[in-house]
């Protein structure tokens, strides 16, 4: 079994968020044991999976990143989009566009603190398009 689907996640402020659950409710049930593929459709936000239990997390990694690629690098020449645009890219290419999590018992196998983060890099960005796929 192969299924496919493609959602829209709300729009969300400039920030880490975890987004476990409103992906879980986009989806079709789930096969006994599977994989579940996720791509999101943009070059200025990202999806990862990483802790989930305490939201200290998130606020530390936009701090580090916002270090590593900070707005208004001098050198940067794609600025047409304003000053978030560019360092955006720059930070959806360090994490990636796409996980991959095991399916068992017809759940998503996430270890006990993990969770799916999409992580949103615009000041301002509408809905995130995800293509889930699920393989079973």
């Amino acid at each position: 079994m192969t299924a496919q689907t493609t959602f829209t996640l709300q729009p969300r402020s400039r920030g880490y968020h975890i987004v476990t659950q409103e992906v879980m409710n986009q989806l079709p049930s789930l096969p006994e044991v599977g994989l579940l593929h996720l791509f999101i459709q943009h070059t200025s936000a990202a999806i990862t999976i990483n802790e989930a239990a305490d939201p200290d997390v998130l606020v530390d990694f936009e701090s580090v990143f916002n270090q590593i690629v900070p707005e208004n690098l001098p050198f940067l020449v794609h600025t047409i989009e304003g000053p978030d645009d560019m360092p955006a890219h720059i930070k959806a290419a360090m994490i990636g566009h796409s996980v991959t999590v095991p399916i068992t018992n017809g759940m998503l196998n996430l270890g006990t603190w993990q969770g799916i983060y999409l992580c949103e890099f615009r000041n301002r960005a509408s809905g995130r398009n995800i293509v889930a796929t699920i393989y079973g």
